[in-house]
């Protein structure tokens, strides 16, 4: 949407737009709590609370960086590359519109952190069962700062891939490809679990896992419909195509269980809705209904196969953060290219006449993925230097809800382990 900005440079508010981009900071919030439900479900009842506090602290420990520093560098006045400090600590950000839209500028700041928070959040899913908490926090803190911010400044804060002509509507580079890679290399950094390969590693609550999935399909309707910055149209539309394209993926996903196991499940499915989610992200609002469909249909099969040889490699992605939201990412990412029409709010695709869309979508692809490995990679070997980033093996053997956190998620027998401070 393209605001014409008074002779003061500020753009009037609407009370509208406002309340709806309130509703969606809320709304995104949300699924970082609901992240860690899905995630929780996913592991061992005796790192239930480690897998959920990884989710939650990002709530507090990105939220501080984002404040600090991270709004500034990706969209104060700087160049191409990075912003500024101009709005280090929120410094000159208050309540008036702007560029961004009729909303107040303090709020847009909000809406974006409540991205950085949850993207820090999804890489957990590579690295849960056996990473010190004191290193992760440092790591999602300087990760959100070093990494997330510049590539947001790419993409969306008037970057060198914006000005490409790069289209991400709602974060399938900013935020599941970049999440996605840092969570390749961090596994990979980390090292296995101790016993992955050699016992059967299975979810402990498929109920929990449902009921994050469910959580986040609610919150991302403010994640893609809140990307609009206002309550028009194209807000409409990102809405809709985030109904449309997870249920095509979901009975894909379940089709495809039901040809090759003869059992659809629900892990299945719940991965299913949160593939099709990641896959419109980038498109929802470029997208006809119809294209949004046919784009949730497609992203499944990348992912179902993935999710299927992935436990034959010795990449230990716990939680499949790669297949889910990295392939599903980079599905999404390259059909923005094929499927997005000028009629619908983007620029015309492969399909309409401009196969060079597909090329500029590659482009922001390979350039957000490598930024990320390399600085991810470097930040963990930095942190590592100072402090060792995984549990012994008989810590691990026990459990990281005793060992990070002294409590349990379950109490056994007559009440909780009582662990005494050393």
């Amino acid at each position: 949407m393209i605001l014409q900005a008074d002779a003061g440079g500020a753009v009037p508010i609407s009370a509208g737009d406002t309340a709806w981009l309130l509703v969606s900071t809320a709304l995104v919030l949300l699924m970082t709590p609901a992240l860690g439900f899905f995630y929780g479900g996913l592991v061992r009842s005796k790192n239930m609370l480690n897998t959920l506090m990884m989710s939650f602290a990002s709530l507090g420990v990105v939220t501080v960086a984002w404040a600090a520093i991270g709004f500034s560098l990706a969209f104060a006045p700087g160049n191409a590359w990075l912003g500024g400090a101009g709005h280090a600590f929120l410094v000159g950000v208050g309540v008036e519109g702007g560029a961004w839209g009729p909303t107040p500028h303090l709020l847009y700041a909000a809406y974006q952190g409540s991205f950085a928070i949850i993207t820090a959040a999804l890489i957990s899913g590579a690295v849960v069962e056996r990473m010190r908490f004191g290193p992760y926090l440092s790591f999602i803190f300087l990760w959100s700062i070093a990494v997330y911010a510049p590539v947001a400044r790419w993409v969306w804060g008037g970057g060198w891939l914006g000005t490409l002509g790069a289209l991400d509507f709602a974060g399938g580079t900013v935020v599941h490809i970049n999440a996605a890679v840092a969570a390749v290399v961090a596994a990979l950094v980390v090292g296995s679990r101790r016993d992955y390969g050699r016992a059967a590693l299975l979810p402990h609550n498929v109920s929990f896992v449902l009921l994050g999935t469910g959580l986040l399909w609610f919150g991302w309707f403010g994640f893609n419909g809140g990307s609009a910055l206002a309550a028009n149209g194209t807000a409409a539309l990102a809405f809709v195509n985030t109904l449309l394209a997870p249920a095509a993926t979901l009975v894909c996903w379940m089709l495809l269980d039901a040809f090759r196991e003869r059992n659809i499940t629900a892990v299945g499915a719940a991965t299913g809705i949160v593939v099709g989610l990641v896959g419109i992200t980038p498109a929802a609002g470029f997208v006809s209904p119809a294209s949004a469909m046919a784009l949730g249909a497609l992203v499944a099969f990348p992912s179902y196969f993935a999710i299927l040889h992935r436990p034959r490699t010795r990449l230990d992605d716990s939680l499949d953060v790669f297949a889910a939201h990295g392939l599903g990412g980079i599905t999404g990412a390259l059909l923005v290219g094929v499927f997005a029409e000028k009629a619908w709010g983007g620029k015309e695709g492969l399909l309409f006449g401009n196969p060079g869309q597909l090329w500029t979508q590659a482009v922001a692809v390979v350039a957000s993925a490598a930024y990320s490995a390399l600085a991810t990679w470097l930040l963990l070997k930095l942190i590592s230097l100072v402090t060792p980033l995984r549990r012994p093996d008989h810590e691990e053997a026990r459990g990281l809800d005793l060992v990070q956190h002294g409590e349990e998620a379950y109490t056994r027998g007559e009440g909780a382990v009582l662990v005494q401070p050393r």
